[in-house]
């Protein structure tokens, strides 16, 4: 493995400042429904997506984030990768969680955060699609997000959240909730953030616990030199960012655009194709 991409830690695990995103490998793409399935047929077997873990691993980055018990093809192909390279990939496990406030609710969740553990997950993260039914913002609280950090504690995993909502990393320090990390959207379009991406910004930066940005290239919309050098120029050393690719080859793309920012270098990339090449604008 190369020399260690810059790391931080949550939890008291260390974990490298980026993170490999899934939804690129899930067929979760933000774009369109032809896209969807082109990525799904690409990568309906984890022989495809191997490759791409390994050339993560490569340059220091071992932790993937997905809600494994979704996507089979990725939690197979982690494991894969991990028997290959001989080393551990660090799970950060999204699950879906079922939050009604009913008993057979609260089984269903336990049940949940259970199946993370078993698929070896170190963090368990609630989707923000569950955490987001549960918030007051009249009060200014997450309802019952203490039950399910606890049954996560009680499952052997580390708690936190998923955030579309910026104001629930507000009401996490805020109320004091027993997590170790956030997850927030953070990308440089203001692509499905609820406010300004200023804003954003201020609420990571007065963040109590280190917070893992996702979306940074705002689902393909901007190119990742454009958004990762955003990323990386506006968050603390303590935060990190999410980045999906489709194959190892944009994986070896934003290690060195990454390394380049936060090495503050021009990045050494292969030139894009043209139809001319030769144009003066694009350089030497």
């Amino acid at each position: 493995m190369k020399d260690l991409f810059p790391r931080t830690a949550a939890g008291g695990v260390s974990l490298p400042r980026m993170l490999i995103g899934t939804n690129w490998l899930a067929g979760w793409t933000h774009r369109s429904a032809a896209a969807d399935h082109r990525v799904r047929h690409h990568h309906r077997a984890p022989d495809s997506i191997v490759p791409l873990l390994e050339t993560f691993v490569r340059g220091g980055v071992d932790a993937v984030m997905a809600p494994f018990g979704r996507v089979p093809a990725v939690t197979n192909a982690v494991r894969e990768a991990e028997q290959r390279l001989g080393v551990p990939i660090i799970r950060i496990d999204t699950p879906v969680v079922n939050v009604d406030d009913t008993a057979e609710g609260r089984r269903e969740a336990a049940a949940t955060f259970r199946e993370s553990r078993e698929l070896g997950a170190a963090f368990c993260l609630i989707h923000h699609s569950s955490t987001e039914q549960l918030v007051n913002k009249n009060k200014g609280v997450i309802d019952r997000l203490d039950d399910y950090t606890a049954m996560i504690r009680e499952a052997g995993l580390l708690p936190g959240v998923t955030a579309h909502m910026p104001e629930i990393v507000v009401y996490c320090d805020q109320n004091g909730y027993d997590v170790e990390t956030y997850v927030q959207i953070y990308n440089c379009m203001g692509f499905l953030m609820q406010v300004e991406a200023e804003a954003v910004a201020g609420i990571i930066h007065s963040a109590k616990k280190p917070v893992m940005t996702i979306k940074p290239m705002a689902a393909g919309r901007v190119t990742p030199f454009v958004g990762l050098n955003f990323s990386w120029a506006t968050l603390r050393d303590c935060d990190m960012v999410t980045v999906g690719c489709f194959d190892e080859r944009e994986a070896e793309e934003v290690l060195e655009i990454s390394r380049a920012a936060l090495e503050r270098r021009h990045p050494d990339l292969e030139r894009r194709q043209s139809p001319n090449p030769g144009q003066a604008a694009f350089g030497e």
